[in-house]
């Protein structure tokens, strides 16, 4: 996806300092950081467990089989893949030319069209999901919250959702504190964040909250590829991040000297009905 945000988890997407709530003006360097990367991005990205898909499918009660999908900040298609394996016909929104140019290339038999969750480019009542994989915290949620309830169908449902690192586990937590020093940020505060009032401040949603455990085995070097690949270092030059990246070898070797690190991540999942 790409639109701005404000802050990085290391192994997680790209977050804000709460995964909802950055504003789109904020920082538009960062808005289109993405689309020069976008072949790293979906190259090295993490991806999303079944179980994710279970758990809307149990919250909507209805399978995704068949439901009419809109999966808004859809950036290189990691998401909207999914939910068409999972037999739903979905249409994707990207804002970014270079994300939007990537997706074609993956998913070609998949339609894409250019917009915004604060404009969406979707006629009335059209939908039975609208997603957002890693991207709610792109929009201004004062905006995007009626649009999304324009284009759902009554009984329809908003799902937002974010890849965010288990920080329980040792290494992670050691990795984030390194890039809160490196970046002067706060990457625990986007799991504290993530509820329903940074999801909707003004409260005509009733978000349900669940956590889905998941982790992925992958080489040391598209673990920093996936890094490498957050618009927060995307903007801050390779000459600061690449002698970082470096480092950040040398600390993960030290913990996987196989060379294979196993990221470990839950998945904060936001959904709300619309109203039947």
């Amino acid at each position: 996806m790409t639109t701005p945000a404000s802050a990085h988890h290391p192994t997680g997407a790209d977050p804000t300092p709460g995964p909802p709530a950055a504003h789109p003006t904020a920082e538009p360097a960062r808005a289109h950081s993405f689309n020069a990367a976008a072949a790293q991005y979906a190259a090295n990205r993490p991806s999303y467990p079944p179980a994710l898909f279970d758990a809307i499918e149990e919250l909507t009660g209805r399978p995704l089989t068949g439901a009419r999908v809109a999966d808004v900040g859809a950036g290189t298609g990691i998401a909207t893949a999914l939910l068409h394996a999972r037999g739903a016909d979905v249409i994707a929104v990207e804002p970014g030319d270079g994300m939007a140019a990537q997706f074609r290339r993956t998913l070609p038999g998949i339609p894409v069209i250019r917009g915004t969750g604060d404009d969406l480019p979707l006629s009335d009542t059209s939908v039975d999901l609208v997603t957002y994989a890693q991207a709610w915290h792109w929009t201004d949620p004062a905006r995007a919250v009626p649009e999304a309830l324009r284009v759902l169908r009554p009984g329809g449902a908003l799902a937002l959702w974010w890849n965010t690192d288990a920080l329980d586990v040792p290494w992670i937590a050691e990795a984030a504190d390194r890039v809160s020093r490196h970046l002067g940020i706060d990457v625990s505060a986007e799991k504290r964040n993530a509820g329903h009032g940074t999801a909707d401040p003004s409260g005509r949603l009733d978000f349900t909250r669940r956590t889905v455990r998941w982790s992925r085995r992958v080489p040391v070097d598209t673990h920093l590829a996936n890094i490498g690949s957050h618009s927060v270092f995307l903007v801050d030059g390779p000459e600061r991040t690449a002698p970082f990246l470096a480092a950040e070898r040398e600390h993960l070797l030290r913990v996987f000297p196989d060379g294979v690190v196993e990221e470990v991540y839950e998945v904060v999942l936001l959904l709300a009905e619309a109203p039947a």
